[in-house]
């Protein structure tokens, strides 16, 4: 995984693009993951754990009416993350990530597993949809992280 990180920052540093993130689900993790890269700092910019609603709303100015109407692990709120984590971290890459890591927490409609990961370019947003099923609440940080990545990769 450093090898993939290392080509990141390379990239990143190279199209003089710097990135920011909001981090729910993953706690952090991300961010770890890249900073545990040397070089990071010349394209990294900040990182935000908003974990409960109440982050979400009070640092990333997410609406209250989204997270009541569609849930914080949404992609109206996944959307709005990333829209305004732009706004703060003047970041040319910014990545939102929000779902349920379980073991608990999940419902019929929102299962264990799903998490969206939402990330913007310029005036380019895209929402991610994803339901890693079946595995424990240690595998769905780090495969949302894995594809938080792959995302980070494809839009360089």
């Amino acid at each position: 995984m450093h090898k993939n990180i290392k080509k990141i920052i390379f990239r990143l540093t190279k199209k003089k693009l710097s990135l920011a993130l909001a981090e729910s689900c993953t706690g952090g993790m991300l961010a770890q993951t890249i900073t545990s890269v040397s070089g990071a700092s010349k394209v990294f910019a900040l990182s935000l754990i908003t974990y409960s609603n109440q982050s979400k709303i009070r640092f990333l100015k997410v609406p209250h009416k989204i997270i009541r109407k569609y849930g914080a692990v949404s992609k109206e709120c996944c959307y709005s993350m990333v829209l305004n984590l732009a706004k703060i971290s003047k970041a040319k890459l910014n990545l939102a990530i929000t779902g349920i890591a379980g073991p608990r927490g999940g419902t019929k409609k929102k299962p264990v597993g799903l998490v969206y990961i939402g990330i913007k370019k310029n005036n380019d947003i895209k929402i991610h949809k994803y339901l890693f099923k079946n595995i424990s609440r240690e595998m769905i940080r780090k495969n949302s992280v894995k594809k938080s990545l792959e995302l980070i990769k494809e839009f360089i």
